[in-house]
C-alpha cells in the first residue's frame, strides 16, 4: 500500500521540514504522537505533510509509526 500513489498529496515537505521531524524523533526518548511532534516542531506543519514524512521515514527504515506513537529507531 503506497500512500504517494493512494492519496493526491497537497503539498510537499520541504528538506528542512523533514531534517525538523527527523531532529525531534531523534531526541525523544519515548514514543510520542503527531500532535506532540507538532508541538515539539518551531514551526507549524500540516497534519497530511506530518503523515508523509513519517510515511517517508518509515519506508527508509528509520522510524517505527505504530497506534502508541512514533518511535526512531535507527541507529547507524
Amino acid at each position: 500500500m503506497n500512500l504517494y500513489n493512494q492519496t493526491q498529496i497537497i503539498h510537499y515537505p520541504s528538506l528542512r521540514t523533514v531534517l525538523m521531524v527527523e531532529k525531534v524523533l531523534k531526541n525523544a526518548e519515548i514514543v510520542i504522537d503527531r500532535e506532540e511532534i507538532k508541538r515539539r516542531l518551531p514551526v507549524k506543519i500540516m497534519h497530511q505533510t506530518l503523515n508523509v514524512i513519517l510515511k517517508y521515514l518509515e519506508d527508509k527504515g528509520l522510524i517505527i509509526d505504530g497506534h502508541k506513537g512514533v518511535l526512531w529507531i535507527y541507529n547507524p
